[in-house]
C-alpha cells in the first residue's frame, strides 16, 4: 500500500474512534455506490452526518480541510443522496470536515456544518 494510502487509512481510523468518542453512531466507512464515495456517515442526535476525512503529515501546503474543492463537496452531496435514496433515511443530513494531523500528535479537528446543503 501506498504511503498516501496508508496514512489516510490512519487517518480515517482516528476519526471515527474520534466520532464514536463524541457519541456518534458510524453506519457506514467507505460506503461506495457507482462513482460515489463517502468516507464516514453517522448518526448522531438525529441527524445524518456524511464526513469527509482529510488528512495531512504537514500544514506545510495549506489546512486540510481547505482541501475539499466545491467540485469535491458536490460529489459528497450526491453521494449522500444516493446513500439517503439506498437506505431510505428520513432524516435531515449535515456535512463535516474531519481533518487529522499525525504529525501534530495525531490531532483532529472536527468542522461541523462545513458546507450545505442540509435537508
Amino acid at each position: 500500500m501506498a504511503k498516501h494510502n496508508t496514512l489516510g487509512l490512519r487517518g480515517e481510523i482516528l476519526a471515527q474512534r474520534f466520532l464514536m468518542g463524541k457519541g456518534y453512531n458510524i453506519l457506514a466507512t467507505n460506503w461506495r455506490l457507482q462513482k460515489f464515495e463517502l468516507d464516514i456517515v453517522a448518526e448522531y442526535m438525529n441527524e445524518l452526518v456524511v464526513v469527509e476525512v482529510k488528512t495531512r503529515s504537514t500544514r506545510h501546503f495549506g489546512d486540510a480541510q481547505l482541501m475539499v474543492s466545491e467540485k469535491k463537496q458536490q460529489h459528497l452531496v450526491n453521494g449522500a443522496q444516493a446513500y439517503i435514496e439506498a437506505y431510505q433515511i428520513e432524516l435531515p443530513c449535515r456535512f463535516d470536515i474531519i481533518s487529522i494531523y499525525p504529525n501534530e500528535n495525531n490531532r483532529v479537528e472536527h468542522f461541523e456544518n462545513a458546507f450545505g446543503p442540509q435537508w
